[in-house]
């Protein structure tokens, strides 16, 4: 595979991903996502995801009850009562845990034939919901994400955050049932770009990233050191956990 750019990129020179452009992004990940369940078979809902405890088809209803959830501060509130229950009792290490196996319970009943058009209605009214949400809303630092990304205002997670995590899980998905995600560099590569300059805020080691693939580019800080190269969904893969990073790939940024 070819990268996406010949030259390195300095991370400082990197635009971050505001509200506006956020909200575009997102409504193009909602329709790679939708595009991607309607061509799932049968098998392919009960296939064993990177996630642990997660099949495809309860992947998919944690991102329906997060939709549910930005759509509406009640089903949001909700939700983070029933998760502060379930957190410990899982045996999970965040309340996001707790909060996203409740998703899970409270839509058992949903069908993997009614998962596609569901998640079609959802994303819909959780994209209006975000779109309309005041700045000032937007601000307000009420978000204890723990380490490494501390206390965060809700745009953290209401601008890109819920993106990145459908994003994440679209591929979670592709490769649980051996389907080719749809990556293109204006879409697939800016979110990335975005994360790694995140990613580069977190720690202070010098690093040239060279991500390969439709998605991929040439990233450096801190004047740079040997070349790392590797495919651009694999780094996000590596900061999410989803398989091991070592020297600077050691350091984390959920997704």
């Amino acid at each position: 595979m070819t990268t996406a750019a010949t030259s390195d990129i300095q991370v400082s020179d990197i635009a971050r991903i505001g509200h506006r452009e956020a909200m575009e992004i997102t409504a193009v990940e909602n329709q790679r996502l939708l595009d991607l369940l309607n061509d799932l078979s049968a098998a392919d809902w009960l296939m064993q995801t990177d996630c642990t405890r997660w099949d495809v088809r309860a992947l998919v209803v944690h991102l329906i009850g997060s939709a549910q959830a930005q759509a509406s501060p009640v089903e949001f509130a909700r939700q983070v009562l029933a998760g502060r229950k379930l957190t410990a009792q899982i045996g999970g290490t965040h309340w996001v845990d707790g909060i996203n196996e409740s998703q899970i319970r409270a839509r058992r009943s949903l069908q993997a034939n009614d998962i596609p058009e569901c998640w079609a209605a959802t994303s819909a009214a959780a994209l209006r919901a975000r779109v309309r949400m005041p700045a000032p809303v937007r601000r307000l630092r009420l978000l204890p994400l723990g380490a490494p990304s501390g206390w965060k205002p809700l745009s953290y997670l209401f601008d890109i955050g819920f993106t990145r995590d459908v994003w994440m899980h679209r591929i979670d998905i592709a490769r649980a049932t051996r389907k080719s995600p749809q990556l293109t560099n204006d879409h697939d590569g800016r979110l990335i770009a975005d994360i790694v300059a995140e990613w580069a805020g977190l720690h202070e080691e010098p690093f040239t990233l060279h991500l390969e693939g439709p998605a991929g580019g040439h990233y450096t800080a801190r004047g740079g050191a040997a070349p790392l190269t590797l495919d651009a969904v694999q780094f996000c893969r590596i900061l999410s956990g989803r398989s091991p990073g070592r020297g600077v790939l050691r350091h984390a940024l959920p997704l």
